[in-house]
């Protein structure tokens, strides 16, 4: 766990008989400014691609997984350097190979997004649907209902922060006998999953296709949009998808459940991957 991801506030707690005096846990909340150095005729360019409200940790990946997710790069490989600047722990570099053009075309942002929304600041609803390298990667997959009832338990186990403060959004990953990988906090749920994808694309473990992918909250489009691009083909939720959510997994051709519980979750799509028996 990040120190700097949690702040302490005192606070008076008022009940009906009296009032207290009181100390609280806040996720912290920071603007992350991502940066990008590529370079042209053999000089390095530094350009500024998106400032972001998240919570400070992982910020490299957070930064890379941005990249991937916005179709800028497609491999780790093509990443050359990522650090956080010397005299600023808000901004993140991400240096791109000598030999690798990004495609910054595709980046239609503005410069700002807040953390209850990644997408806000797209152009336009076309400019928001990134093409997956892997969506058409054809599978065999059949996992038994049992898997998932154990997952939100495992994942109350592994939200440290969230425990502490009530404040964050998590994306965890597991695999398809529901064993626990890893895990990513944030107060924007669009980050946390990017911090995922960023580490996995770093550790040449994409595509994601052999995992299932929990999200804490909702699931939104853009989350949707996300785990397509990482190859993940089975997404479950705490909470509820939305209709383009679901449209999108039916397009991407994602297992998508929601409101999953201990005891019962919904389908939405993809009901073949998932053995009722």
């Amino acid at each position: 766990m990040e120190v700097s991801s949690i702040a302490h506030q005192r606070i008076k707690v008022i009940t009906q008989h009296n009032d207290l005096d009181a100390e609280d846990d806040l996720a912290v909340e920071e603007p992350l400014e991502m940066q990008l150095g590529y370079y042209e005729s053999g000089k390095l360019v530094k350009k500024s691609i998106s400032v972001t409200m998240r919570t400070p940790g992982n910020d490299g990946e957070l930064a890379v997984g941005f990249l991937f997710t916005e179709g800028i790069i497609s491999d780790g490989a093509q990443v050359k350097a990522v650090a956080n600047h010397v005299l600023d722990e808000n901004k993140v570099l991400v240096t791109l190979s000598e030999d690798f053009q990004p495609k910054l075309q595709s980046l239609e942002r503005n410069f700002y997004t807040t953390s209850s929304c990644g997408v806000c600041g797209k152009a336009s609803i076309d400019a928001i649907k990134t093409v997956s390298a892997y969506q058409n990667n054809s599978d065999e997959m059949l996992l038994n209902k049992q898997v998932f009832f154990a997952l939100r338990d495992q994942l109350n186990r592994q939200q440290r922060i969230f425990e502490s403060t009530g404040g964050l959004h998590a994306s965890a990953l597991f695999d398809l006998d529901g064993k626990f990988i890893m895990l990513r906090e944030d107060v924007g749920r669009h980050n946390a999953l990017d911090k995922l994808i960023g580490n996995a694309l770093l550790n040449n473990q994409l595509p994601l296709a052999n995992h299932i992918l929990l999200l804490s909250g909702r699931a939104s489009f853009e989350l949707i949009q996300k785990a397509a691009m990482a190859g993940i083909k089975v997404v479950a939720a705490i909470g509820a998808p939305s209709s383009l959510a679901v449209a999108l997994a039916e397009e991407s051709g994602i297992t998508l459940i929601g409101f999953l519980k201990n005891e019962k979750f919904n389908i939405y799509s993809g009901f073949e991957r998932i053995s009722t028996t």
